[in-house]
């Protein structure tokens, strides 16, 4: 009887990554960062306590806007993908 580890499909390692990268940013109406979710590979600078500055910072990198969502009065989604 074969063993399940040898049918399993293993990582490449040094693979690239040749998917979509996302990145979630909340901020608030103020220009405060409060939150930053990413996809675990997903190429980043540290956030910026500024809102504008941490979208500045991703823009640059080749981030693009895919939308922006109010969540909450006072609390703003941007999905950004890459």
């Amino acid at each position: 009887m074969r063993n399940i580890r040898e049918t399993q499909i293993q990582p490449i390692i040094g693979q690239a990554w040749t998917g979509k990268h996302v990145i979630l940013l909340h901020c608030t109406n103020d220009n405060q960062l409060i939150n930053l979710y990413k996809s675990y590979h997903a190429p980043i600078e540290p956030p910026r306590q500024n809102c504008a500055e941490t979208l500045s910072q991703l823009l640059s990198i080749g981030y693009h806007i895919q939308a922006i969502t109010p969540l909450s009065p006072g609390l703003i989604q941007y999905l950004l993908v890459l």
